[in-house]
């Protein structure tokens, strides 16, 4: 697969509060494949360039990418990059071999310059970073032209505009991590409040997410189901990134009362009608147990929890299929049959966005290139 890259960084001071951005595109440009931005504190333009060039570089990998083309405004990382230049500022040595590293693993990248106009959803998303970088996001700002470039090195004072979504400040990301396969999923059952295990090949998911999320890293909290396999993958991500497990009963499985352990076909000849209903309708309770309208009262509950515990930072949320998928129906403000058309695999990760707002965006949906 070939993907265009374009990454982009600064400073405000040079340096000053700095930010990167980067996002990955689809060899025509009419999809965005992922996109990330970050403040990183006091800066150069220079090294927030070659943080903005690794991470566009490292989400590209772990989407499969076996080809690349770069596009980044500044001309000294292109040149180095490209070999043309030697890198000889200490702070950039060390960069400059994690970019190369990222960038052998691509059987081939190029890199090329481009003006700011024609860098401007990766400018976009530095500047926001260097807005929350230099602590100015809620302030008020007037659009900017489409035509406009903006400087790099600027004072605090001037602001960009804020993403298309007109969203502002930094969200609190919530990456969605399903649990890993137990014998019950083996077998296609439905599992609610049931505590099964996870199998051998669950633990092996769990550890291969666990991988993952170390190797991103930026999460500041792990948070699980009570129910033993969701903990358990939750445990074995939270080692990895060296983080406690802080268990929230709110994420637990929807109890699916006497269909406890049944199969579709089980639950459907136990009770045809009912069973028919409950396939369309969110307040449809199964004998004993709980309607999915149910389960999303208390997930809105937790996500108002976390939000409020964990403003702006990224947190792990290891749960189950209906939990994530309710928060991933509340991000997107979608109506309930979404619930209906969501799949969702054992130890896939998905990953939504919640703004103080009240604006949120969904990411990423089912990724599983990891395991």
């Amino acid at each position: 697969m070939k993907v265009v890259i374009e990454a982009d960084g600064g400073s405000r001071g040079n340096p000053g509060p700095a930010g990167y951005g980067a996002v990955v595109l689809t060899e025509d440009r009419e999809t965005v494949l992922a996109e990330t931005k970050q403040a990183i504190g006091r800066a150069t333009n220079n090294v927030a360039e070659y943080r903005g060039l690794i991470a566009g570089l490292d989400d590209a990998v772990k989407l499969g990418a076996t080809e690349a083309a770069v596009f980044m405004d500044s001309k000294l990382v292109v040149e180095q990059m490209s070999g043309r230049w030697k890198v000889k500022h200490p702070d950039l040595v060390e960069l400059h071999a994690q970019a190369r590293t990222l960038a052998s693993r691509f059987e081939r990248i190029s890199y090329a310059w481009v003006p700011r106009a024609r860098n401007s959803h990766a400018d976009r998303l530095a500047n926001e970073a260097m807005d929350a970088a230099a602590g100015i996001d809620d302030l008020a700002e007037e659009p900017v032209p489409p035509h406009a470039e903006t400087a790099k090195t600027v004072a605090t004072q001037a602001l960009t505009a804020p993403g298309w979504t007109g969203a502002r400040g930094t969200p609190t990301r919530l990456l969605l991590l399903r649990h890993g396969q137990t014998e019950l999923s083996v077998e296609r059952r439905y599992s609610g409040r049931g505590n099964p295990a996870l199998t051998d090949v669950g633990r092996q998911q769990a550890q291969a997410a666990a991988r993952y999320l170390a190797q991103r890293g930026g999460i500041a909290a792990v948070l699980s189901s009570p129910l033993q396999r969701a903990y358990d993958t939750a445990a074995t991500a939270a080692k990895a990134l060296g983080l406690d497990v802080t268990v929230d009963d709110d994420l637990i499985e929807t109890d699916f009362g006497a269909w406890e352990g049944l199969t579709f076909a089980e639950a459907s000849q136990r009770d045809p009608e009912l069973h028919r209903r409950w396939l369309r309708d969110t307040s449809t309770t199964p004998p004993g147990g709980e309607s999915f309208d149910g389960v999303l009262d208390r997930v809105c509950r937790a996500r108002e929890r976390v939000i409020a515990v964990h403003q702006g930072a990224t947190v792990l949320v290891v749960s189950h299929v209906t939990p994530i998928k309710m928060l991933l129906r509340l991000a997107l403000d979608a109506g309930p049959s979404v619930l209906y058309r969501l799949h969702l695999d054992l130890a896939s990760l998905s990953i939504a966005e919640f703004y103080s707002d009240g604006a949120s965006s969904v990411r990423l949906v089912n990724q599983t290139a990891y395991l």
